[in-house]
Parts: C-alpha cells; sequence; structure tokens
C-alpha cells in the first residue's frame, strides 16, 4: 500500500456513504492534509459545498457520513470523527508509518505528467559579468527545472544568450578605443570581468561624450551588414565572456541541455515580422521602422500612460529585443515541440512578456497560450539597487567567494577539536555556500523583492539552507551509530507519540509540496516544506532518544522513520540543487 491508495481508500468510503445517506452525488470529492494529525487526525473532508444540494447544514452533513462510514469497520481507520463542518480522519499508526517509511525507503516517484516543457532561464548579456540577481534567476531556473521533472514532465533546461545589441557594442567600442590590445590572459583577468570593465568604461566616458551612443548605433549597423572587422571583435570578446561564464556555471551548479543566441534568433523574428507586415498584423512607418499597434483597453493603456504602438524594427533597420523574442519564441516550439515554455525573467520585463504573448497570438501561433512567465522580485543590497553600468553590482564570483569564507570560518568554530583536512574544510565549505545563497534566494515567493544578507543566510539555525543540511547530516549520523537491522521485524505499531505523528504527516506531504511547487511555479513550496520537515525531526530528536531506549523493536521502528526523514529532506534539497553533506 502507498499513500495515494490510503487516500483512495477513504474517497470510496465517502462515496458509498454519500450514496447510502443521500444520492450517487458524482462529485470529484477532495481530501485536506491536516496540519497536526495530534489532534485532528490526518485527512480533512469539507462538507460546505454540498450544504446547497443537500438542503442540509454542513455539520448535519458530516454526522450523518461520519455514523455511515463507521458502519464500514474499515481496516486502516483509527477513527473517523465529524468536527463541526469538516469530517476527520485518522489512520491506524501501524498502517500510517509502515507505509510513510516503507514508501520512502523504496524510494518510489509518483509520476502525475507527461507534458514536454522548456524552462528559459539566466539569459545573460555577453558584455558584463553574471551578478547577483543572475543568481536568483539561475536558482529559480535550475529549481523549476528540477520540480517539474519531479512530477513527470520531459524538461530542456535552455538559456537564451544576448550577444548582440547596442549594449554589445558598447563594450567593444570601449576595448577598440582605450584598451591598446590588452586580453583577459595579459591582464590576468576572468574573460566575463575583463569585458565587463569596458562596459563601464564605456558609461563613464559617454557622459563626458553624448557622441558614443552614435558610434556605438554605427557599429551595430556594421555588425547586422556583416563587415567583418566587426564581427572578428565581436567573436573574440564574446569568446572571453563565455569561457567565464563557463566557470561560474559550473560553480554555481547551472545546466543547459539547450543554447540560444539573439544573434541567430533576431534574423528569424526579423521573418516574422514581415510575414506580419503582409498579414496586416503590423504597420510600417513612415520613417520606415516596423510597429504593431496595441489594443488600448486590453493593455489598460490610457490608465498607466504606456505608448499605445510597440516597435519592433527600428528606422535604420535593426532590430530590438522583442524582434529576437519573437524569432526565439517560434524556434523553441519548433525544434523541441513543447507542450509548454517557460520564461525566468525579472518583474521588470512584466509587460514586454505580455506583449510577446500577445503579439504571437495575434500571429497565428496556437501555442503562444502554453507561454508563461515566471516573473520574480528584485535583490537589493544595502547600497539599494544593482546598476551593473556604474560598476555597483555585487558580482556573483565574489559573492560566492565569500560566502565560502565566511562558511569555512564557521566549519572550523564548530569542529576546531576535530582533525579536518583543509581540502575537507574546502569542499564542504563550498556545498554549505551555495545552499546559503540558493536557499536564501528560493525560500520566499518569487514575486517578492529579496534584501540578500550573507550573514543569516549562512546561520546554521532558522530558515536556512545550511539549516537544513545540518538537520540532514544529524540524521545520517544517528544512522551510521545505529546498529545492524538485517532481519530485523518493524513494529511500526510502537511509533505514534505527538513527535513521531507531526515527522509522519510532514514525509506524507512530500509529493503534494512537488505537486504544488510545479503548478504554482513557485520553487518557495519547497523550500518551506524542506524546513518545516528539518524543524519537526529536531523536535523529535529533542525529545526522544532513537538509540538510547531499552526495546530493540522501538529503536529498528524509529530508525526506520530516521531514515525515511534522511531521503525526502535530501530529495527536497536537491530539488533546490542543494547538495548534501554526510558531516557539518
Amino acid at each position: 500500500m502507498n499513500i495515494e491508495a490510503i487516500k483512495n481508500n477513504i474517497l470510496e468510503l465517502i462515496n458509498r456513504a454519500f450514496a447510502k445517506s443521500f444520492f450517487d452525488i458524482q462529485e470529484d470529492f477532495h481530501l485536506v492534509m491536516i496540519a497536526d494529525p495530534s489532534n485532528w487526525g490526518n485527512f480533512s473532508f469539507e462538507c460546505f459545498p454540498f450544504t446547497k444540494k443537500l438542503e442540509l447544514a454542513p455539520e448535519k452533513i458530516a454526522e450523518i457520513l461520519e455514523k455511515n462510514i463507521k458502519d464500514e469497520n474499515s481496516p486502516i481507520l483509527e477513527k473517523v470523527e465529524a468536527m463541526g463542518p469538516y469530517l476527520n480522519f485518522t489512520i491506524k499508526n501501524d498502517i500510517l508509518f509502515a507505509t510513510i517509511i516503507e514508501e520512502s525507503l523504496r524510494g518510489e516517484n509518483k509520476k502525475i505528467n507527461h507534458q514536454r516543457v522548456m524552462v528559459e532561464y539566466l539569459s545573460p548579456n555577453t558584455n558584463k559579468p553574471l551578478h547577483l540577481g543572475h543568481l536568483r534567476n539561475g536558482a529559480l531556473g535550475m529549481a523549476m527545472a528540477n520540480i517539474l521533472q519531479a512530477t513527470g514532465c520531459k524538461v530542456v533546461k535552455a538559456n537564451l544568450v544576448n550577444d548582440r545589441g547596442v549594449h554589445i557594442c558598447k563594450s567593444m567600442l570601449a576595448w577598440q578605443k582605450w584598451a591598446d590590445g590588452a586580453t583577459p590572459q595579459s591582464t590576468n583577468t576572468k574573460g566575463d570581468h575583463f569585458v565587463g570593465q569596458w562596459y563601464i568604461r564605456y558609461a563613464l566616458e559617454a557622459e563626458k561624450d553624448p557622441n558614443l551612443e552614435q558610434e556605438a548605433q554605427v557599429m551595430l549597423q556594421k555588425w547586422e551588414q556583416g563587415d567583418p572587422e566587426t564581427i572578428k571583435l565581436w567573436e573574440m570578446m564574446n569568446n572571453w565572456v563565455y569561457e567565464g561564464f563557463k566557470a561560474t556555471y559550473a560553480r554555481f551548479g547551472l545546466q543547459f541541455d539547450a543554447l540560444f543566441y539573439e544573434s541567430q534568433t533576431y534574423k528569424l523574428g526579423k521573418d516574422i515580422v514581415e510575414k506580419g507586415l503582409k498579414q496586416g498584423v503590423f504597420q510600417k512607418t513612415e520613417q520606415g521602422g516596423v510597429v504593431a499597434e496595441l489594443p488600448v483597453e486590453e493593455f489598460g493603456l490610457e490608465q498607466n500612460g504606456q505608448p499605445k504602438k510597440i516597435t519592433l524594427l527600428r528606422e535604420d533597420g535593426t532590430s530590438v529585443y522583442i524582434t529576437q523574442d519573437l524569432g526565439a519564441a517560434v524556434l523553441k516550439f519548433q525544434d523541441y515541440s513543447l507542450d509548454q515554455s517557460i520564461y525566468v525573467v525579472g518583474s521588470e520585463q512584466n509587460y514586454h512578456f505580455r506583449i510577446l504573448f500577445w503579439l504571437l497570438e495575434k500571429l497565428g501561433y496556437a501555442w503562444a497560450k502554453n507561454c508563461r512567465h515566471l516573473s520574480y522580485g528584485m535583490v537589493y543590497l544595502p547600497e539599494g539597487k544593482m546598476k551593473s553600468r556604474e560598476g555597483k553590482v555585487v558580482d556573483a564570483d565574489d559573492l560566492i567567494s565569500q560566502m565560502e569564507n565566511l562558511a569555512i570560518k564557521e566549519i572550523e568554530k564548530r569542529n576546531s577539536e576535530k582533525n579536518i583536512g583543509q581540502e575537507e574544510i574546502s569542499q564542504r565549505a563550498a556545498k554549505i555556500a551555495l545552499s546559503a545563497i540558493k536557499f536564501y534566494l528560493l525560500r520566499v515567493g518569487t514575486e517578492q523583492d529579496i534584501h540578500f544578507n550573507p550573514q543569516e543566510s549562512l546561520s546554521f539555525d532558522g530558515f536556512t539552507g545550511p539549516y537544513c543540511q545540518y538537520t540532514y547530516a544529524r540524521a545520517k549520523s544517528i544512522l551510521r551509530a545505529a546498529p545492524k537491522l538485517e532481519g530485523q521485524t518493524f513494529q511500526y505499531n510502537l511509533l505514534g507519540n505527538e513527535q513521531e505523528l507531526l515527522l509522519a504527516q510532514k514525509l506524507m506531504a512530500f509529493e503534494q509540496a512537488v505537486s504544488t511547487a510545479g503548478e504554482t511555479l513557485n520553487p518557495s513550496k519547497i523550500a518551506l516544506y524542506a524546513y518545516d520537515l528539518a524543524k519537526a525531526f529536531n523536535q523529535f530528536y529533542q525529545k526522544h532518544s532513537v538509540l538510547s531506549t531499552d526495546n530493540p523493536q522501538l529503536v529498528a521502528a524509529r530508525l526506520g522513520l530516521v531514515s525515511a526523514t534522511a531521503i525526502i529532506l535530501r530529495k527536497s534539497l536537491n530539488l533546490l540543487a542543494i547538495e548534501t553533506l554526510e558531516e557539518m
């Protein structure tokens, strides 16, 4: 038996009770998992929705159903009880613990979905290194891909690299004017950092010389015309950046199955714009540009003061962001036969994606309704919003290094009496640092802004990744110290105190947490679940001895509970792309 079978068994009981008490109501009944099983049971059934159809108070419906279900003497139920408008079900302890623990140990995966989904995330510009905002994007993208995969989806992790445009030309122009042939190798600088320095230099020089903006536009025109010298410079500087990106991807654990480049998609985007012109979806301006008229009422343009037209091609024929996004969207569905496409992009682009999806629908692409924008808030620092043009940015590499150094100090402080080698400390610190960053960036709803606090994120107590890692390590240390259990019969009926019941209830909630996180595109559901599970385990551990009790059967049963907790906690953290540690 598994948890799903238990739930289905209860739903069948409810169905039969309805048929016996009233009539075959032919409804899809749903159970709610109860947070506090010690007082209320494991599952609850709400009777409010049936008051109108049955012309009875919900409390009366619950009482009638309770009597008829009790008459069946279900072998899995300890108790069924009407509590106001709710009907609560308590599973027999031996069945509950046996099912939860053995299901966890078997490692069953309930695949409930078979869609082919692309999660596009990160989308860096090749004119600067990754920063803290990219880390939130990357953490969200990897977590969301893992969660959707856990629900049964075939997931394609994609990265659309912003490798062309006037912003790229600004770095190129600055290097051309002031670098005097310097390279990442000659300056011993990581490639993406090296190029980012020239983007900053451009911004500083442009404040003194407004003509630089026109020079950058001319360079973009040359690039789109295929000017060999411009293309050669572009390829050289982009390759420097890619080498830098590659190192940061590996360090933060970012993985991709597909890479798209705007330098390739913008041409397809131009073709799509031409198609839209012929269809009458887009219009040509007197100056030669191409625009789309936006529906004023649908977009609320009169209220929010947004322009009533969106530019798709500039007057000089060069493309804009939305042009290449049109091309990339078509390419994705064309090449990967997708059921759904998810864009992980900051909330400042909400309006952009609303227009993009509307344009795709107007162009007649039926799959446009299956495009979703996973919008997320900004990451703030004490200094305020990050501004890469001015160089006031928390660099991703620097932040990870800083967090590793803080983690090393914490490990050394906690293990001052143990002889741990420096290499082992460094390896632990790297995993703890990434756990701290990722968990802190994922623990709140995606729409919320974040004020990143390095010290708080690294705490081994509270709502943090290291706390969950530490709990896992504690569970594993208990198991390492445990006696061998080969041939041991597990007597799960010995379990059932308040802390054990709460821990079992948390373990039972794992699949629902994964399902909810997938449906809502919200990894914070998993972060909160992992924390709640860790907290429930620590409450159990502090109240009850696992190994010191005189009853070997109770030791075996509790070890089963510890094993199940370690397995589910590891799965939860892995969904967030966080690695566990056997020792902290």
